[in-house]
């Protein structure tokens, strides 16, 4: 068991062969997990406690994670809280990588770590931009990847493959023209079958048939 939460929070059940440092990142307060992936650590942390425990695990020198070099969303649809909010953390000085798993409902939003590491405001853009996930804080919700006026969100798995609208310079108006997505072509059904088990008869074979 880890020494538990001050805030009076249930104590993170560990293996008993899990390592100190996990041990040290499971006693903070709105870590509901840890674990150990391919020799990494992975905390899964509530949303409403992830602002304070990033800042402990990057200004703490038991923990030292001074860097973040990735954040990213994750889409689960049949989930009740919809996204992952996943932050890749190093410490150079002790060598050890921490990637924390921040869960989060589409109507929720996450409080903004551009305070902690002012890189971070891009990759919350761009979290924002394809997933829909807002941060408080962040002063800049500006699109990054998609193009001006575009509607919805491209990495959420429910979003169609062919998008929402279609776009196109007409030299008439002399602009770019949004229109709905119109298909050039039907789909097609396919029935995948092996040529071999498809075909019961091959070019030619009428002609023996037709003999006997």
């Amino acid at each position: 068991m880890a020494e538990g939460a001050a805030t009076g929070e249930a104590a993170v059940t560990l293996p008993a062969e899990i390592d100190a440092a996990a041990r040290d990142v499971a006693a903070l307060a709105g870590v509901s997990g840890v674990m150990r992936a391919r020799g990494e650590l992975v905390a899964h942390v509530a949303r409403a406690q992830a602002f304070t425990v990033l800042q402990t695990l990057r200004d703490d020198p038991t923990f030292a994670f001074a860097q973040v070099m990735d954040i990213c969303g994750v889409d689960w649809p049949d989930r009740a809280k919809r996204f992952d909010v996943v932050y890749n953390l190093l410490s150079v000085t002790r060598n050890e990588r921490l990637r924390v798993i921040v869960p989060v409902d589409s109507a929720e939003a996450v409080e903004s770590v551009s305070s902690l590491w002012p890189g971070a405001t891009w990759w919350e853009r761009e979290i924002w931009d394809l997933f829909g996930i807002g941060f408080e804080g962040l002063a800049d919700h500006r699109r990054i990847v998609t193009d001006y006026g575009f509607e919805g969100h491209p990495l959420r798995k429910d979003f169609p493959l062919t998008g929402y609208v279609e776009v196109h310079y007409d030299a008439e108006r002399k602009a770019v023209v949004y229109d709905e997505v119109k298909l050039t072509q039907e789909f097609r059904n396919f029935d995948f079958l092996s040529p071999w088990e498809g075909m019961t008869t091959l070019p030619g074979d009428e002609k023996a048939l037709d003999g006997r």
